[in-house]
């Protein structure tokens, strides 16, 4: 039990929608069987993650090509999702666990993560277009919504770069409120909290489903191939979500640059 509070302890507090309750925990679960193994890596787990990916992306282009099997490849394509995102929680709790976090597996995870977003879309966009009858908007508005979404990326990025410039120390004060949301996170909900405590944090947990991030896209995409009714109204949701936080998102942080910017010019005193 204290090994599987300890893995648990690795949870990001700051995981998204679906990953907070549903596929984080579940990461834990298989941490915990498979953490003392060493051969068997973060980095690796990362690799597989993306494999994983790229194989539901391939059920979900057959689905749309064997219209008999359609229900059978996208339902697997469906899981496969799930399971390429449970070993992406995985990766980055095992190297917290074991103490061997490195900045070269912070950047591949971090770019496999953004390249299946486009691999998964994609691939759905073309189930679209054939389940629409030929008809360009699935690819229309997926193509929208992956571009808007690296633009999310981007000008975060972005800014990152232009206020270590400015301070070196962005990114320790960063790991600090990261730090304070874990504390938060431990003090509110986790194990030995309580039903009631749980119960409060699962509900705050939902406001995040209007973030429209990763792991809100799981849960779409999953639901979608299930319920291929959902599909072009889920492609419209996802472009339409994309747009509204990519603009939103490229002026908050241009805000926010001008705004320390303004607080780092010296002021003129008065004659």
């Amino acid at each position: 039990m204290n090994k599987f509070k300890r893995i648990w302890a690795t949870k990001n507090p700051d995981d998204e929608w679906w990953s907070s309750f549903v596929t984080s925990p579940l990461a834990v679960v298989f941490n915990w069987i498979v953490i003392d193994f060493a051969w068997i890596t973060p980095n690796r787990i990362t690799l597989f993650s993306f494999i994983v990916a790229l194989a539901s992306a391939v059920f979900i282009c057959l689905g749309s090509l064997e219209e008999g099997q359609r229900v059978s490849f996208h339902v697997a394509a469906a899981i496969l999702i799930h399971v390429s995102h449970i070993l992406d929680c995985m990766d980055g709790q095992m190297a917290r666990y074991r103490g061997t976090l490195s900045r070269s597996g912070s950047f591949f995870d971090k770019a496999t993560d953004h390249l299946q977003v486009f691999i998964w879309f994609g691939a759905l966009a073309y189930a679209g277009y054939i389940h629409a009858h030929q008809d360009v908007t699935p690819i229309f508005l997926a193509f929208i919504g992956v571009s808007f979404y690296a633009l999310r990326g981007y000008v975060k990025y972005v800014t990152i770069h232009s206020e270590m410039e400015r301070d070196q120390e962005y990114l320790t004060e960063t790991s600090r409120t990261s730090a304070a949301l874990q504390k938060q996170f431990d003090e509110l909900g986790g194990l030995g909290k309580g039903l009631g405590n749980n119960l409060t944090w699962f509900l705050k947990e939902q406001k995040k489903l209007f973030n429209f991030d990763e792991g809100v896209f799981i849960f779409m995409l999953s639901l979608a191939l299930i319920i291929p009714s959902t599909l072009i109204p889920m492609l419209w949701v996802f472009a339409g979500s994309q747009v509204s936080w990519g603009i939103i998102r490229c002026c908050q942080r241009g805000q926010q640059l001008a705004h320390d910017q303004h607080a780092d010019s010296p002021k003129i005193p008065d004659k």
